[in-house]
């Protein structure tokens, strides 16, 4: 599902796009957010993409930035060079009410068979990170060296220059820890010839979002879901309706007994599931086999909850025995309280409810939160001057 907003689309939809462009042998330029300072509209890691037609894919800020990218990403294409550009934000150089109030280092690199390991790695289902010197004062590593750590171990088959082993040492806590948690930073590597500052660009593979039902709101739900970057997988219990065609935002459909719902979780930790059948008996069932079956962190239930307290009565007459670690795995009634009762409305308090699971967040208002939006590691100003 490719989003109809080229700027606004998912990390998975922005990765295929990047497969693609390898495929087709296509000419792009990629521009990374590699640092912040103060606050910014996206955070490191995020990403743009301009290949040679012109229409590029994601964003690294609000807009306010696209002229000087793109000339920057003309000419990565043209030259095959790399560049880092601070771009400081905190003044009026760019205009009057720009959302950010920070310092934000772009990296724009050309698109080559350096982060094909990347792509091979997310294809697979699995994390990865990709080191990439983006500073150096050595003359023997040159900016863009790159090496891509997988679960297949280290990768620097490409044309591209490796990081030297002695700095890949340094780094190898903090490239587990960003594939591990799909986090991205700059990291500073001291060596004798000369210092390096290295990205560190964590990327996991996109969740997944299984639907147990087949009713008229599942489409809704589905949809909303692959917008926001889930892979989406239709279970559609006792004869119900099982046409892909029924159901644009799903990646798969498969008709399925409740008790072999189990069998479409995928291996991880990253699958959250939500169940809404509209049918009790195929809820429990589904329920408690996911509970038992698998170790899914999240399982929203649709309906009152009066409606999932029968549930869970019946399931306990049957001899289940819901333990308090099982129970903090449900959400019953699922959903973030929009205050909107419309499909679409019910659709998308779903899904932003299984979005902030996903994202380990709590889903509450930013407003009454104290401290930063988005989690962050500032660099000291010593850092930042290196």
């Amino acid at each position: 599902m490719i989003n109809s907003q080229p700027w606004g689309v998912s990390d998975r939809e922005l990765y295929e796009r990047l497969r693609a462009l390898r495929t087709a042998d296509v000419d792009a330029a990629v521009a990374s957010v590699v640092d912040v300072a103060g606050s910014a509209y996206r955070r490191p890691g995020a990403k743009l993409v301009a290949p040679t037609d012109g229409n590029a894919l994601g964003a690294i800020t609000a807009g306010c930035l696209d002229g000087p990218v793109a000339k920057l990403a003309v000419e990565a294409r043209r030259s095959g060079e790399m560049a880092l550009e601070t771009f400081d934000l905190t003044g009026n150089d760019w205009g009057l009410g720009v959302g950010c109030n920070g310092v934000i280092d772009v990296f724009v690199e050309p698109l080559d068979d350096s982060i094909d390991p990347m792509l091979r790695s997310l294809e697979n289902g699995d994390p990865a990170a990709a080191l990439t010197v983006v500073k150096s004062d050595d003359s023997a590593v040159p900016v863009g060296a790159r090496t891509v750590c997988t679960d297949a171990g280290v990768e620097t088959d490409n044309t591209r220059s490796a990081l030297p082993d002695d700095a890949l040492m340094k780094l190898r806590d903090t490239a587990e820890a960003a594939r591990g948690d799909g986090t991205s930073t700059l990291a500073s590597v001291t060596r004798e010839a000369g210092d390096l500052r290295v990205f560190v660009d964590g990327v996991e593979p996109a969740p997944e979002l299984l639907l147990f039902g087949a009713e008229e709101d599942t489409d809704a739900v589905a949809s909303f879901g692959a917008e926001v970057g889930f892979r989406v997988t239709v279970a559609s219990p006792r004869g119900g309706r099982a046409d892909p065609e029924d159901f644009s935002g799903a990646d798969q459909v498969h008709a399925i007994h409740p008790t072999d719902v189990d069998s479409l979780v995928e291996t991880g930790g990253r699958t959250y599931a939500v169940l809404l059948s509209h049918n009790l008996v195929d809820d429990r069932l589904a329920l408690t086999t996911l509970l038992e079956g698998t170790e899914i962190p999240y399982i929203g239930v649709m309906g009152p909850r009066k409606r999932f307290e029968e549930l869970r009565e019946t399931a306990v007459k049957d001899g289940w025995s819901f333990t308090r670690a099982e129970l903090d795995r449900i959400s019953a009634p699922v959903g973030l309280d929009l205050g909107d009762g419309t499909p679409t409305g019910i659709a998308m308090s779903i899904v932003s409810e299984v979005l902030a699971a996903a994202n380990d967040a709590d889903g509450g208002r930013l407003s009454e939160r104290s401290g930063p939006i988005h989690a962050r590691q500032e660099p000291s100003r010593s850092e930042r001057s290196q």
